[in-house]
């Protein structure tokens, strides 16, 4: 009777670990995003250095907005455990509407990060193997393209309610692009050499310090 109890439990089991396998890939309380130089993304409990790339907090949330602090607390475990992000386009794309009214329905608290520009395709491809709008990520799976089937199912295995548990005060968090274009102008001016001057013939009383301008 026990090894045919035990023989059902493993049979239960291996039937259940391709869908949870592809979701167990975070750590249970990440606190921390890393995004490296590759564009790998990363999850971890402890504060990393900056040098191992961009570091974004995830607030007991995942990825969404601040106002998840005030999320029911089974929500903020899911949310915590399998953040939830959609990368999608603006402007005429109707999967990406459906996506996110799919998300909003259920009441998923997610991020959406935004193709603008090649930079943030290449970066697309680098997270998610491929250029697919939509794209979602719930932890570390990947769904490249709008399946409400195929989605609903993969919420279904992080954890997420199948109806929306959002207090009426949620406000999902503003949609922003994958990469940070505004800050790469002024790191290429502080990286470029300074244009050579020639040599002038001021007394050193004008310059005392030695520095030229």
């Amino acid at each position: 009777m026990t090894l045919h109890r035990m023989s059902a439990t493993l049979r239960l089991a291996l039937r259940s670990a391709p869908l949870i396998a592809l979701l167990a890939a975070l750590p249970s309380h990440a606190q921390y995003k890393v995004v490296g130089p590759d564009g790998k993304v990363t999850y971890t409990d402890r504060p990393p250095p900056a040098t191992q790339g961009k570091v974004a907090p995830l607030p007991s949330r995942g990825g969404t907005a601040a106002s998840d602090a005030a999320l029911p607390i089974e929500l903020r475990q899911v949310v915590a455990r399998y953040p939830v992000t959609l990368y999608a386009v603006t402007g005429t794309c109707e999967l990406c509407s459906a996506s996110r009214q799919l998300l909003r329905q259920r009441g998923i608290p997610y991020a959406e990060k935004q193709i603008t520009g090649p930079d943030d395709s290449d970066a697309l491809e680098r997270v998610s193997g491929g250029r697919d709008i939509p794209t979602l990520t719930i932890g570390s799976q990947v769904l490249r393209g709008l399946s409400a089937e195929s989605w609903n199912s993969y919420l279904d295995a992080a954890g997420y309610p199948r109806e929306s548990k959002l207090p009426s005060s949620y406000q999902y968090a503003a949609p922003a692009p994958i990469t940070e274009r505004a800050a790469a102008p002024a790191r290429a001016a502080q990286a470029a050499p300074a244009p050579a001057t020639p040599p002038t013939a001021e007394p050193a009383a004008d310059n005392p310090t030695g520095i030229k301008f």
